[in-house]
């Protein structure tokens, strides 16, 4: 069901602007704010036919609820989460090399946030992560995400062992990092349609879940620390794959 939400910010607001702007129901401006990059998303809300309501700094901040706005606001109205029922339509409607992310048991909003944004950029068909213990989109994590929280599908499901199960099932192979892993992230053939899976920072992937994965793979490391932060390994891993698929394409 879609809900009404704010988001803040010019980048957040700029990437609901660029992806869905149909969606936007009303824009919130400090115009006191002599900036040129709010003034350009001004005159492009104005061009989308978007209403706009001139505020003052301390209205705004109220609206904003205290949260760092660089000047605007913008109300949406989107699903900014989906369901198991949307998962399998999606699973259903589509094939061919397709790219999702799985989040077990991650609670840090900054890390899903950050995790958001590099899947939005990597191109990801979805995140997909549970209902319980596990983080949502919330205020932190659409700021952390700079818009990517508005645009990359997000799912979340109530028993993560049966969603792998219809990746499975819809040809998509399940993939899990894990430190202990025999082959590398490099070594692996990231170019099949792949549900990436990736544990929570510290505890690594379950044991059920880590037994549902088709393969395991690993991030090298050379130092003298035993593991990278959560979003960042993400990084490594999603623009891996990225790098083997456009290799394919040459």
């Amino acid at each position: 069901m879609a809900t009404l939400r704010r988001i803040v910010g010019i980048h957040a607001a700029q990437a609901a602007l660029d992806h869905s702007p149909e969606k936007i129901t009303s824009a919130w401006i400090d115009l006191s704010r002599q900036d040129a990059r709010l003034l350009k998303l001004r005159d492009a809300l104005e061009t989308a036919g978007i209403t706009i309501k001139q505020v003052d700094r301390k209205q705004l901040e109220r609206f904003a609820e205290r949260r760092p706005h660089q000047g605007i606001l913008v109300e949406i109205d989107l699903p900014t989460e989906l369901g198991e029922p949307d998962l399998r339509d999606s699973l259903d409607e589509n094939s061919g090399q397709r790219l999702f992310l799985v989040l077990d048991h991650v609670q840090d909003p900054h890390n899903l946030g950050a995790c958001l944004r590099t899947a939005d950029a990597a191109g990801v068909d979805g995140i997909v992560t549970t209902r319980d213990q596990s983080v949502g989109i919330t205020a932190t994590v659409s700021k952390v995400s700079s818009g990517a929280a508005e645009t990359v599908p997000f799912y979340r499901v109530t028993n993560l062992a049966r969603t792998l199960g219809w990746f499975k099932e819809s040809g998509i192979w399940v993939a899990g990092a894990a430190g202990e892993a025999d082959k590398t992230v490099y070594e692996t053939d990231m170019k099949l349609p792949l549900a990436i899976v990736i544990g929570a920072e510290g505890t690594g992937l379950r044991r059920l879940t880590r037994e549902k994965c088709d393969f395991l793979f690993k991030i090298p490391m050379f130092g003298q620390v035993e593991s990278l932060n959560l979003s960042v390994a993400t990084g490594v891993i999603l623009f891996e794959a990225v790098r083997q698929r456009l290799n394919v394409k040459k």
